[in-house]
């Protein structure tokens, strides 16, 4: 195996997870989000000794790979439903911070993909909103007014109280 194929599979390791969160945070389909990891990375293998900033390519080719994805025609007529949120647990169950997640994640499906990516990239992946902006290739005007519109939406679903309480968090 030469230095090129250990370099790129420890890179694989080492960020396959993340990479696969970030599809499908952006997605909302775990096999579209495996799918748009896949494409990425295979575009990613044949630039590797070109590209300087390996992460930086492969989150911005990820998340532009799951919003193609999203606006396939076939999407709107196929979803798969086997991420459907399960009722609520008691509350003294102690899988609060599981529901709240899932809660999140069906709020997270109610915005549309870009501003599922900015929110993603902004807050998930600790991305500056220079940073965000130069991975979906928009102004960082856009990035801002996203953020924005996704935070007010996500607090629309979740009730003020999740705005409040949780604001750090996110």
């Amino acid at each position: 195996m030469s230095d090129r194929e250990a370099d790129f599979r420890e890179f694989v390791a080492g960020r396959m997870e993340a990479l696969r969160g970030l599809a499908y945070l952006t997605c909302g389909d775990w096999q579209v989000a495996e799918d748009a990891v896949l494409s990425a990375l295979a575009k990613l293998y044949a630039k590797w000794n070109r590209v300087e900033n390996p992460d930086a390519y492969a989150r911005t080719a990820v998340v532009r790979a799951a919003i193609d994805e999203t606006r396939r025609p076939w999407w709107r007529r196929e979803q798969s439903r086997s991420h459907a949120m399960p009722d609520a647990p008691a509350p003294d169950d102690a899988t609060r911070a599981v529901d709240e997640r899932l809660r999140m994640r069906e709020a997270l499906d109610g915005l549309p993909a870009r501003q599922r990516a900015v929110l993603a990239l902004r807050f998930l992946e600790g991305l500056s909103v220079q940073q965000t902006a130069e991975a979906l290739r928009c102004p960082e005007g856009t990035v801002k007014v996203y953020t924005a519109r996704g935070l007010d939406a996500l607090r629309r679903i979740l009730g003020t109280e999740w705005g409040t309480v949780h604001e750090t968090t996110v």
